[in-house]
């Protein structure tokens, strides 16, 4: 188990790091049919000065590129040497997926539903049993980095359980557009995380298979923030300037497509519509029919259905509750 001992020096995955030290260790999750070890590499940076650590990670999903292309930049950057302290960064959790460009491990498991997981379990399992017992224990603090699946492109948002101040506090120093309650998903990432009391902020934003500039930005920008409230920013790095006050979604709904068809959605994303306003509209391929949709109720757009075509019935729009 992953510790860190009376002269700060932190043991990890059987490796042993000094402060001031800096190493990428490999972790060995399994091997392919074919024999060959798939390693998901870990990186690690530590200050001379004591302080605490942050886990950063992206594609626990192997198909969400904005979350591995925002642990990117914060290692390209140097974001990730701290001012004090340590912290670990792993770009991309679930290296099988990822490989493939699929969301789930090649048993078909997702591994964001596997957590704590099991020393003999399924594949996925088995990760996510490592993943907690051997580098998990000595986060003081997580941030996870997800984006909305398939053609469904999320507002950049960063989800906490209702009632948690702390959590709350550390959103809003994150400053996402938004900040959604969302109950915590059983057998979560999330939820081994608060199991074993360590804070965890998950960020969301885009969609899946797909890498977009201003949802990097935002993240980016967020853990800068993050690492400057901690003491862990280095003085080379100026904090970016938050210009807005993130807003809170309580309850959201889906509005669903009356008809099968075309959609064209006519809204940027984020945008507070009002109950009865043009959203999109639904068509066929032959000119003949067309729907104008409108939104059910007045609330912020938090999640669109990019695909160009859609059935009855699938969820095209996520929308916030007015209280």
């Amino acid at each position: 188990m992953a510790s860190i001992d009376e002269n700060n020096i932190l043991t990890l995955l059987n490796r042993k790091i000094k402060p001031g030290q800096s190493a990428k260790i490999n972790f060995n999750t399994a091997k392919l049919y074919t024999q060959t070890t798939v390693e998901v590499p870990i990186i690690v940076e530590r200050s001379t000065k004591p302080g605490p650590v942050v886990l950063i990670t992206g594609g626990i999903h192997g198909d969400e590129i904005n979350g591995v292309e925002i642990v990117r930049q914060t290692i390209a950057k140097g974001m990730n040497k701290p001012a004090k302290g340590t912290i670990i960064c792993i770009p991309v959790v679930n290296v099988f997926g990822f490989l493939n460009m699929q969301r789930e491990f090649p048993d078909g498991r997702d591994l964001n539903r596997m957590f704590p997981g099991s020393k003999t379990g399924p594949l996925a399992s088995k990760v996510a049993y490592q993943f907690t017992e051997e580098i998990l224990p000595i986060a003081d603090y997580c941030l996870d980095f997800h984006t909305g699946g398939s053609s469904r492109f999320n507002a950049a948002q960063i989800r906490i359980d209702k009632g948690d101040e702390e959590l709350l506090n550390l959103a809003h120093i994150f400053n996402a557009p938004f900040i959604v309650y969302s109950k915590t998903i059983l057998k979560s990432y999330r939820k081994s995380c608060m199991k074993l009391g360590k804070p965890v902020l998950l960020f969301e934003g885009g969609k899946s298979s797909d890498s977009n500039k201003e949802i990097a930005k935002i993240g980016v920008e967020g853990i800068q923030r993050v690492l400057s409230h901690l003491g862990m920013l280095r003085e080379d790095f100026s904090v970016p300037k938050a210009n807005h006050t993130s807003i809170i979604i309580e309850d959201s709904t889906w509005m669903r497509a009356k008809y099968s068809g075309l959609l064209h959605v006519k809204i940027p994303i984020g945008k507070k519509v009002e109950k009865g306003e043009y959203i999109a509209i639904l068509t066929d391929p032959y000119g003949s029919f067309r729907h104008k949709v409108k939104a059910t109720q007045t609330g912020y757009i938090i999640n669109v259905n990019q695909s160009p075509i859609v059935y009855q019935g699938d969820a095209i729009f996520h929308i916030s509750k007015e209280k």
